[in-house]
């Protein structure tokens, strides 16, 4: 029973709207119309535009639609040629921040290898050096 009184009032004045509900209502309801008609007056006038436009597009389609592509594979040839444009130089500027780090550490990484250069061809020589006595002692007779 309470939940009947809750949402079905039946003192007075609590089934009326709002002063500030009729406000509303009263000012929208005219610029809600005059949108509708200014709706329906643009979907007309596209209509009767594209009525009337429509043969001349048929007309001169041979020459239009050779047009729209050229412009599309220009702006397409433009923006990809940016694309690759941007790529190279963020690239580049990758590659020269590389070798400025690299540069850094350069000098101990060619110690290192003029090092391991050193053993390989100490390590080689020594090497020669027996199999030459090796060739030299099967030689001997």
């Amino acid at each position: 029973m309470a939940d009947y009184q809750q949402h079905h009032p039946t003192e007075k004045g609590q089934g009326r709207p709002s002063t500030s509900q009729v406000l509303a209502v009263v000012t929208l309801l005219p610029i809600g119309g005059v949108l509708l008609c200014l709706a329906g007056l643009t979907l007309a006038g596209s209509l009767i535009g594209l009525a009337l436009m429509t043969p001349l597009f048929v007309v001169f389609s041979p020459v239009l639609v050779p047009a729209v592509l050229t412009i599309c594979l220009a702006v397409v040839g433009f923006l990809t040629s940016g694309a690759f444009g941007i790529t190279a130089l963020s690239s580049l500027s990758w590659l020269i921040n590389y070798m400025r780090r690299m540069s850094g550490s350069m000098p101990e990484q060619l110690e290192q290898a003029k090092r391991r250069v050193h053993e390989t061809a100490g390590h080689l020589g020594h090497k020669a050096r027996e199999t030459g006595q090796k060739t030299q002692e099967v030689m001997r007779p």
